[in-house]
C-alpha cells in the first residue's frame, strides 16, 4: 500500500513539472520569440490603479489576477515548428486537455484545446496552438490560471498576442 502511494504521488508531482516545463526547450532558441509572463508579474499587474469609469480595464484587471503564466511562443523555421507542434500534440494528450474549437482559414490552421475548470466557461488551461504557413509565423501559446474562456478576448486586446483574434473567436464561441 505503501508503494502505491508513493507511485500516485509521484504520477501527480510529475505531471505537475511536466506541465510548467513542457515547452520551456523553445524558451533561449535561435528563431524563437517567447514571451513568458507568471503569477508575480500577474500580481504586480493587477496593482495598478484605475480609473472607476474604465470598465475594459478593470475587467483586465480583474482577469490578469486569476492568472498564473502565459508562455508564448513564435517562429517561422520549419524545424521548430514541427518540434512545436509535436509538443503540443503530445502535451494535449498526456495533460487532459479537450478540443475547444478548430480554425482552418485558407491553409492556416488553429487548435483551441482547454482543461476545464468548475463550470463549462471555467478554464484552467488554454492552449493554442496555430500553424503557420506561407511565412507567417508559428504560434505555440499556454495559459494556465483560473479563469472564464468569456474574458480572454480582453486579455487579447490589452497584450497585442500572436494569435489574439482566434481567441477571440474562441471566447465567443463558448459562452
Amino acid at each position: 500500500m505503501k508503494n502505491f502511494i508513493i507511485t500516485l504521488v509521484f504520477a501527480f508531482v510529475s505531471t505537475a513539472f511536466y506541465a510548467q516545463g513542457a515547452f520551456d526547450k523553445f524558451d533561449g532558441q535561435d528563431d524563437v520569440t517567447s514571451v513568458i509572463v507568471n503569477k508575480k508579474m500577474f500580481d504586480l499587474m493587477s496593482k495598478v490603479k484605475v480609473d472607476a469609469s474604465d470598465k475594459e480595464m478593470q475587467q483586465y484587471i480583474s482577469l490578469i489576477k486569476k492568472l498564473d503564466y502565459l508562455k508564448v511562443f513564435t517562429t517561422k523555421n520549419p524545424k521548430i515548428e514541427a518540434e512545436m507542434k509535436a509538443s503540443a500534440d503530445k502535451y494535449v494528450k498526456t495533460a487532459g486537455l479537450e478540443e475547444l474549437m478548430r480554425i482552418n482559414d485558407g491553409g492556416r490552421n488553429v487548435k483551441i484545446s482547454v482543461k476545464s475548470g468548475a463550470t463549462d466557461s471555467q478554464v484552467r488551461e488554454l492552449l493554442m496552438y496555430v500553424d503557420g504557413v506561407k511565412g507567417d509565423e508559428t504560434v505555440l501559446l499556454s495559459l494556465t490560471g483560473n479563469f472564464d474562456i468569456n474574458e480572454i478576448s480582453v486579455l487579447t486586446d490589452k497584450m497585442q498576442l500572436p494569435g489574439g483574434s482566434d481567441l477571440k473567436k474562441a471566447s465567443k464561441g463558448k459562452k
